[in-house]
């Protein structure tokens, strides 16, 4: 049985002639564990899935289990990082994490909070801004904020809906250093929505596409066998690594083309990448 799995799921909105599926028979098995990427381009319903696996919306059909049991509502046990950062602004860096914090862990003492809080803001660089207020940071200080205060939960499953993708690209490469570091800890399962294919490939296991909508579907998996840590100049000088990247970003090229093209996509595989292992 599979840690989270997604068996036939189907999303819409609106209603009679202005209903538009946005997505159509996802299926995915994530082990416990196992940190996957989706990759697509904006507006593919990428958003739309995650927000299905936190429980903020409900499937038209179709079942999505987490641990064997279907996913009703919003928990703790899956937390979820936004691309938005969603502090508190009259809180300061402190109690916006201090609170999420007493949410799940009810019966810690003052202390065990405190030390937890702290621990956790140190873990993102922030011990210096930890009596700041939002309005008093930069962006990529309110998303480690942000990162912390989801971290912080110890939330089962880890939900990424492009977290980064606000960011310059020196920030975004060390919030994604920082995020791998603080998961490599105990390695909690993890789903990143992206339409940064780099970004994909550096930290996950697996990268899906999500062949664009409406009636998104995903596409074939990429298995990234590149043995963790990872150095970013180090990857950019392994074959593997263009190899699969070139073939993902081919992939999704080739599904875009055929997207503006008004084409219906009813199948579409490139050779030797379905699925393909690198080491």
């Amino acid at each position: 049985m599979a840690y989270l799995e997604l068996k036939n799921v189907c999303k819409s909105y609106g209603e009679g002639k202005n209903k538009t599926e946005v997505l159509s028979n996802i299926n995915l098995k994530i082990e416990e564990g196992e940190f996957v990427a989706i990759v697509g381009f904006t507006g593919s319903g990428k958003t739309t899935l995650v927000n299905l696996i936190a429980g903020l919306i409900e499937p038209d059909s179709g079942e999505i289990l987490f641990k064997g049991k279907p996913i009703q509502g919003t928990s703790h046990e899956r937390g979820i990082i936004f691309q938005n950062y969603s502090l508190l602004p009259w809180l300061t860096v402190y109690y916006n994490i201090e609170m999420a914090v007493k949410s799940v862990f009810k019966d810690w003492t003052k202390k065990e909070i405190e030390d937890h809080v702290n621990n956790f803001i140190e873990k993102v660089h922030l011990s210096h801004a930890s009596h700041k207020k939002p309005k008093e940071l930069s962006g990529g200080m309110r998303q480690r904020v942000a990162v912390a205060r989801t971290l912080a939960m110890k939330p089962e499953l880890i939900l990424m809906d492009e977290p980064l993708g606000a960011l310059d690209a020196l920030t975004r490469g060390n919030l994604q250093e920082e995020i791998l570091s603080i998961w490599s800890e105990d390695k909690r399962t993890a789903l990143l929505i992206t339409n940064d294919v780099d970004e994909g490939v550096f930290m996950a296991d697996r990268v899906i596409p999500l062949r664009p909508g409406p009636k998104a579907t995903l596409g074939p998996q990429f298995e990234i066998e590149i043995e963790r840590p990872r150095n970013k100049i180090a990857l950019n000088h392994l074959d593997s690594f263009k190899k699969l990247r070139n073939g993902i970003i081919e992939y999704l090229m080739e599904i875009g083309q055929e997207r503006t093209a008004g084409l219906e996509i009813t199948h579409y595989e490139l050779p030797d990448l379905v699925p393909m292992k690198f080491n």
